[in-house]
């Protein structure tokens, strides 16, 4: 039985609750990716299978809001971005609570400021043993408001054990995203730990691990990458892959690929490389999944709704702008009718297009979000994109084959 999570009533939504219930009813088990199809006569909106608040970031949202509610007239921080959420993270600051770090490592309020009587609550992405370490000594308490995903706690219970058994861990992620910050402080407490980005630093690493390429190479190539005292020619022997939980699940499985080739090619035997693939997280692949089915309805562009600096978003507008002309937008302000402002993910660079909507009839337009990403966002978007368009149906008629489901999710 799933579990509901009670979090703050707005961040539902009229129009995604329907489908999702509707779709939950039908299909509990989430075997029918097909996208569910609103429409509007002039404009189709094609809507991902799965898509926005997962389980992990719906514990961390309760989590703190039930912070807030508990200590009215007590000081609350966040330790960093609690998801990668700008209208989540504003509606914390509006509630009263400071973030203490950027998300990408930033000291923004000294920590030398924070009492035992402070509340500090640490973001799904979870945090480094050193920072933790830190808080404890200065009397904060650390684990009663801990939002850490249950997903990433699993990825350092594995690294620990694969380097309990002599194991080097290999994590593919991004080397300073919170999370892969957060990975490489615990697994390093266990293992010689490397993190590489992608298919392109796997093959790197495999000329290493093959003989190929020597040292002085690993050290130029991957520098910063690696934990203390890491030597290519001892902690390459035997390794495993972990993940950053957000990253494309079909390219960790394509890294792991890379390296366990690589070290069988070198030693020709089994016993070097230690399967780890039970770290993927199951909603980060869902979510992927979902995308890849409903890119094979007949579009003419997508729009993917999250957080600029949310990386399973980003590997999602990865996913979508191979296939259809796809805009990385973090909201319903970002459209109009004759522009669309939205982050241009492979340079990393906010733009404006113009003339984004095709002149021809019907539009067929896919939209999803990330895990981050509430579904009344979503629902603002929808309203916002059919309200460029004449003599369109009613939401009533268009969720009319949703509102007939009437069996409630769970």
């Amino acid at each position: 039985m799933p579990r509901n999570f009670d979090i703050p009533k707005f961040y539902r939504s009229p129009i995604i609750s329907v489908i999702k219930t509707a779709r939950m009813a039908a299909d509990p088990r989430k075997k029918d990716l097909v996208p569910s199809l609103l429409d509007f006569g002039p404009v189709k909106v094609w809507i991902a299978r799965n898509f926005g608040f997962c389980f992990g970031v719906e514990n961390a949202v309760e989590i703190a809001y039930r912070a807030i509610s508990e200590h009215p007239d007590r000081r609350l921080f966040m330790l960093s971005e609690m998801i990668h959420n700008p209208q989540v993270n504003n509606d914390l600051r509006r509630r009263g609570m400071q973030f203490l770090r950027s998300s990408t490592g930033d000291q923004l309020i000294s920590f030398d400021t924070l009492t035992p009587e402070d509340i500090v609550v640490i973001p799904a992405f979870g945090t480094t043993l050193e920072i933790k370490e830190d808080l404890k000594d200065r009397g904060v308490d650390v684990r009663t408001y801990d939002t850490t995903c249950p997903f990433v706690k699993k990825v350092w219970r594995r690294s620990e054990q694969i380097g309990d058994k002599n194991y080097t861990v290999i994590i593919h992620g991004k080397r300073l995203h919170e999370e892969s910050r957060a990975s490489f402080s615990h697994a390093s407490k266990h293992a010689p730990v490397i993190v590489i980005r992608d298919t392109d630093d796997a093959e790197d690493l495999g000329k290493v691990i093959r003989g190929e390429k020597d040292r002085a190479y690993f050290y130029e190539r991957f520098a910063e990458c690696y934990s203390d005292g890491f030597d290519p020619d001892r902690d390459l022997e035997r390794i495993g892959v972990v993940n950053q939980t957000t990253m494309l699940v079909t390219e960790t499985l394509a890294v792991t690929d890379i390296l366990r080739n690589a070290v069988y090619e070198r030693y020709q035997e089994d016993g070097h490389f230690v399967d780890t693939s039970d770290t993927l997280c199951y909603a980060t692949h869902e979510n992927q999944e979902a995308a890849r089915v409903m890119l094979e309805q007949p579009l003419d562009l997508a729009l993917v709704v999250g957080g600029y600096n949310s990386s399973n978003t980003s590997q999602i507008v990865s996913l979508c702008g191979t296939v259809v002309p796809t805009y990385f937008i973090r909201g319903a302000d970002e459209i109009g009718l004759n522009r669309i402002h939205h982050y241009d993910y492979p340079v990393m660079e906010v733009r404006t297009a113009v003339d984004w909507i095709p002149t021809h009839r019907p539009v067929s337009i896919a939209i999803t979000s990330g895990a981050s990403c509430p579904d009344m966002i979503v629902d603002d978007v929808i309203r916002k994109v059919v309200a460029f368009f004449e003599d369109t149906a009613s939401f009533a008629d268009a969720l009319a084959p949703y509102e007939a489901v009437s069996v409630p999710v769970g």
